[in-house]
């Protein structure tokens, strides 16, 4: 078959060389001039490296990949260490390690990998017909593209969602801002094969180390929406966040690179429970937006790329017929995760005073099994147990 893939991140890249994987033609059509991934990196928990592994990438994401061992907590003012724990426990369940990549890296491993000439630049979708034989897209160039299957991989903005759905959503503000970016690795900051959390006043500072010692590092501030600052504050934006905490934090915030340090309101999307109409499907973040604090967003939209390839693959009743089985394969999973981030991202950043306060005072109490078991939970239910 003939498929069109909108969106060349994360979601449609893979998809594209999923599909590709048992003989389809696969064209992508990107809306942006020039590709840049969103953000600095990317957490990939086990059950999005095996997905990986699926695609034959499981020696480049290895070569791309930070050596993460640790997870540690810091208190904030203090510095000193809450809890640390190894992450083998969790490789040895699971059947496979998490890696921590620059999204730079991980952009450019999944284009070489699908082919670099075959994904159309400038081509931002205006609409979508589906006749029920094969569906057009149309371009704001005025050029326009027929195949069997259209697939929305268009992120939280998408254009291919409102066809699907018959409207468009709204995108719910999180309550919280976060800074991200990469830095070279300093082992007077964190150590560097460690996931180092530092925690306290419903904010939280962050450091996972990525391929090419950095570290991939972040912080979180609950802020309201839309106020005025950019690059050009960051510094002075940060140390009057962060006055008070620890040194580590001080030493990170002087050694960041503020032109190449993103500054983004989180935003979630409501769980929709219709991921297909007709020939044309949803995967990614165009089905599922949700917060980075649990770190599956670009898990689930690597699980949604191998479960809609596997069960066009398997499925022989018609197009439709399979796409409401990935539909249904993928609905309850991605809406629980989406939930699930968002239970996160209340707790982490005070929404409620009282049970962050609880969290924290959980921390002193673990020695990891907790954190692990609930880690292995959500990544064993993936595609490859």
């Amino acid at each position: 078959m003939k498929i069109i893939i909108v969106g060349a991140g994360i979601g449609g890249l893979s998809a594209g060389i999923a599909l590709r994987k048992f003989g389809h033609q696969v064209e992508i059509y990107e809306a942006v001039q020039s590709i840049q991934p969103v953000g600095a990196a990317i957490s990939l928990w086990s059950n999005g490296i095996k997905c990986l592994n699926y695609l034959g990438l499981n020696r480049e994401i290895a070569r791309i990949g930070g050596d993460m061992a640790f997870m540690a907590y810091l208190d904030a003012i203090s510095g000193e260490q809450i809890t640390r724990f190894s992450l083998e426990p969790l490789v040895t369940r699971v059947g496979e390690r998490p890696y921590p990549v620059s999204r730079t890296d991980l952009q450019e491993m999944l284009m070489q990998a699908f082919g670099l000439t075959d994904i159309a630049l400038g081509k931002r979708l205006v609409r979508i017909h589906d006749n029920g034989q094969f569906v057009t897209a149309y371009f704001e160039d005025g050029t326009e593209a027929k195949a069997d299957i259209l697939i929305g991989a268009d992120g939280t903005h998408s254009r291919v969602r409102d066809h699907v759905l018959g409207f468009a959503v709204e995108r719910k503000y999180a309550g919280y801002v976060n800074w991200n970016g990469l830095v070279a690795v300093d082992e007077a900051v964190a150590p560097p094969n460690q996931w180092t959390m530092f925690v306290g006043e419903s904010k939280r500072v962050s450091l996972m180390p990525v391929a090419g010692k950095r570290f991939y590092f972040f912080f979180d501030v609950p802020l309201p929406k839309g106020l005025r600052e950019d690059r050009s504050t960051v510094r002075t934006d940060l140390r009057r966040y962060f006055q008070g905490w620890a040194g580590p934090v001080q030493t990170l915030i002087e050694n960041l690179d503020p032109a190449s340090t993103n500054r983004v309101e989180i935003h979630d999307i409501e769980p929709i429970e219709q991921f297909c109409r007709g020939r044309v499907a949803l995967l990614g973040d165009a089905a599922h937006s949700m917060t980075p604090d649990i770190g599956q967003g670009g898990c689930m939209a690597l699980e949604d790329a191998v479960m809609l390839a596997m069960t066009l693959q398997t499925h022989s009743l018609g197009v439709e017929d399979a796409l409401y089985r990935y539909q249904e394969r993928r609905r309850q999973r991605a809406n629980e995760l989406v939930m699930k981030a968002r239970t996160r991202s209340d707790t982490t950043h005070g929404k409620d005073p009282t049970a962050t306060y609880r969290w924290y005072e959980s921390l002193k109490a673990t020695n990891g099994d907790r954190i692990i078991r609930g880690l292995a939970e959500t990544i064993s239910r993936g595609p490859f147990q």
